[in-house]
């Protein structure tokens, strides 16, 4: 019995110096190769970089490391400054190193229909006539701004009576649009068959889950007028960057100039 245990002592001694000298060897060995290498940074993914994520936000997503010059590529992120204004034109893996060509102008990505959704957000569609689509200029990956006009409890500018008045208002800004289509209608006559309409735009758009809500509502509005017209129209305008909308007010029949 004791010379079982004893030597069940020996084979566990054996196993642990044995590991030791293969993961010093292993070491040696990288040390060995990496000597007299020329290193260099390089950014390395350490939690995966989904498929549109801005080039300002890789920073969470990626550590700065060293590996030998000769196995950097040419177009490896040397700055990740360089990723500003440009968006992952796919998912980057955990363990790639970051690489400029994985990275594309947002126009280019939204040129090819391939618009991602932002994380949290949700797509939905609307339609109107082309004349309410800034002509028909917006395009997947374009930024509009959605000018509603809806009625208002206020008075009557000749008696003052209460009555309800119109009143227009930017109620939605820089609302990313993931698909844009000509609208179709059906034909009412004999044929069957639909016919493509060009006075009607179809846009699909990202929004948050109460933003949704409030433009489903507000074209429900829109599209069943009658007795009670919660709301006269909806424009769109055609935004950027740079597009400032801090001078946005309320504009009814009494400020109207």
């Amino acid at each position: 019995m004791k010379t079982r245990i004893i030597g069940a002592i020996i084979a566990l001694v054996l196993t642990v110096v044995g590991a030791f000298f293969l993961i010093s060897y292993v070491r040696n060995a990288d040390a060995r190769a990496q000597q007299g290498a020329e290193l260099a940074d390089v950014y390395v993914v350490t939690k995966e970089i989904p498929s549109g994520t801005p080039g300002e936000s890789v920073g969470d997503f990626v550590k700065l490391d060293t590996a030998p010059k000769k196995n950097i590529p040419e177009n490896a992120v040397t700055e990740l400054s360089e990723l500003d204004g440009l968006v992952a034109d796919g998912k980057v893996l955990v363990g790639e190193q970051l690489l400029q060509a994985q990275f594309v102008d947002p126009a280019v990505k939204a040129s090819r229909g391939d618009v991602d959704v932002p994380a949290g957000m949700q797509e939905v569609s609307f339609a109107l006539p082309v004349q309410r689509m800034v002509g028909g200029a917006v395009r997947a990956g374009s930024q509009i701004g959605l000018v509603v006009t809806k009625y208002e409890v206020g008075a009557d500018i000749k008696d003052g009576t209460p009555t309800f008045v119109p009143e227009t208002q930017f109620s939605f800004n820089n609302v990313l649009v993931t698909n844009a289509q000509i609208g179709e209608n059906v034909s009412d006559g004999d044929s069957s068959e639909e016919e493509t309409s060009g006075d009607t735009i179809l846009l699909t758009v990202a929004l948050a889950t109460h933003d949704a809500e409030r433009l489903v509502w507000a074209m429900e509005g829109y599209e069943q007028q009658g007795d009670y017209i919660p709301y006269v129209g909806i424009w769109a305008t055609l935004q950027n960057d740079a597009t400032d909308t801090s001078g946005s007010a309320p504009v009814n029949e009494i400020n109207f100039r």
